[in-house]
């Protein structure tokens, strides 16, 4: 054996890596194999800790949560936000007191108003305005869910803004909303993850970022599903591969993985373990789970899903499917609201063809979460990362639209949300939230309450200091509970 050495550059040459410190080769291998195939292997009792139920700190009102996220931010003033003042004054320049010192991502400082070109109404016992533009299936729901009005941001941009929104912080690295869920209650879906993510139209503004682990075990990033296609890529065995020998390979690996664990404690190890095991067991369960050709025609046609085809309406569906089953987290992302103007993307022709490609079956979740008794314990939730200005960007007539804006209306149902009410009100122009201001922080620490989470005491040691969700902000908003 080679003499040791007080030399570092000798202490770290490849044979005294090897030799001296006793480095398995083989387990080197393992691991990169491990990496390049993204998932881990048979669940062992301390891989089934990471995920096992968890109490929460006190009796929730909400067990699942559905986030439907319309990316890149809906106009709320030609959908939930009436503002007769801005029809009147349509066309008129912005008065200068209203937008001093402001920035904006693209228009001016002499941009002019928009009035909404969709005609409003009142729908629900409560009489909630909503614009023709979301009718008729908002109108069906109107008794049933929260609209606050009043919701705003720090960040105009679409990936900052994404990020403070998913993850509580403006920069990558933090986890998402789903990834803590997971960590603070656990899974009770035996054969599916705890933190499920589906895409239709274009995804959520920061990516994977929102809905990774960040410095969480990697345990707790959400799983993207498929609408069409295999529902997960690489699910199913190699050709010449049966079940029975991918059982028994599993086994092998996870008596491989066990040791390394015993010898190195790494928590990423048991990641591995448990995401092997999940893999196996998804391959019975999630075909059977993205089958919606098996729900009554009544169902379908209720939601307007096409089994096979990628759409919102299908998501919705599978959504509710996966509540059933026990998902805590789901978060569906559809774009592109994006409506700046001009011939690519516009308020007149893009907003109705987007609210037709997701009112019916966001209406449709809610109707049948309700009829199955399940939509008292799972929270549904409708938000973006920001709203869109008053000002019009480009000119007024058929290809208008307009700019980022840090004021937006979100809407809650089920999970001891108050039904049928609005909260909150931006002033006459639909500029600033004017009355009961609700804050990013303020919405995750709701979210989170409903859960049965103090936002403050959800924490995880990281770098040498507790984080959490909400940062160092965020207060429940009690009036909007049930």
């Amino acid at each position: 054996m080679e003499p040791y050495s007080t030399d570092p550059l000798q202490q770290m040459s490849r044979r005294y890596f090897f030799g001296r410190l006793g480095v398995n080769v083989g387990a080197i291998a393992l691991w990169s194999l491990f990496q390049r195939d993204g998932i881990a292997a048979p669940a062992s009792a301390s891989s089934n800790s990471l995920l096992s139920p968890q109490p929460p700190h006190f009796a929730p009102k909400a067990k699942n949560v559905i986030l439907l996220n319309m990316a890149g931010a809906p106009p709320q003033l030609d959908m939930f936000d009436y503002k007769p003042k801005l029809n009147e004054l349509s066309g008129e320049p912005v008065p200068e007191s209203l937008t001093e010192g402001e920035r904006f991502a693209f228009i001016s400082g002499d941009a002019k108003l928009a009035g909404s070109p969709y005609n409003f109404a009142q729908y629900g016992k409560n009489g909630i305005w909503m614009s023709e533009v979301t009718q008729p299936h908002m109108g069906e729901i109107a008794d049933d869910i929260c609209i606050v009005r009043s919701a705003h941001t720090d960040e105009f941009n679409h990936v900052p803004a994404a990020l403070l929104f998913f993850t509580g912080f403006r920069r990558t690295g933090r986890p998402s909303i789903g990834a803590w869920v997971n960590y603070g209650l656990g899974s009770t879906a035996d054969n599916l993850p705890g933190f499920v993510v589906m895409s239709s139209g274009r995804g959520a503004r920061c990516g994977a970022a929102c809905h990774g682990n960040g410095f969480l075990p990697s345990i707790y990033q959400g799983v993207k599903l498929r609408s069409r296609g295999d529902p997960v890529l690489y699910l199913n065995n190699p050709k010449g591969m049966d079940r029975k020998l991918r059982r028994d390979t599993l086994d092998a690996l996870q008596e491989l993985n066990q040791s390394e664990h015993e010898l190195y404690g790494d928590p990423e190890i048991e990641t591995r373990i448990s995401q092997y095991e999940m893999a196996f067991q998804m391959q019975a369960s999630v075909p059977e789970l993205a089958d919606i050709s098996t729900e009554p025609a009544s169902i379908q046609q209720m939601y307007g899903t096409e089994p096979g085809k990628k759409s919102f309406s299908n998501n919705c569906l599978l959504a509710r499917r996966l509540v059933e089953r026990g998902v805590r987290f789901i978060q569906l992302n559809h774009g592109e609201w994006d409506l700046h103007g001009g011939n690519r993307v516009n308020i007149p022709r893009d907003l109705p063809r987007l609210c037709n490609e997701t009112m019916q079956g966001a209406s449709a979740l809610i109707k049948d979460l309700k009829q199955r008794g399940l939509l008292d314990e799972t929270l549904v939730v409708w938000a973006s990362e920001f709203g869109r200005t008053p000002m019009l960007q480009g000119s007024l007539g058929d290809q208008f639209g307009r700019d980022h804006h840090k004021t937006f209306t979100v809407w809650m149902a089920g999970g001891g949300v108050k039904p049928g009410i609005t909260y909150g009100n931006t002033d006459e122009l639909g500029y600033n939230p004017v009355e009961n201001p609700v804050h990013v922080h303020d919405l995750q620490a709701t979210l989170l309450h409903l859960l049965g989470f103090d936002h403050t005491r959800l924490t995880y040691h990281f770098q040498g200091r507790d984080f959490r969700l909400t940062d160092v902000h965020g207060n429940v908003v009690h009036p909007i509970l049930a």
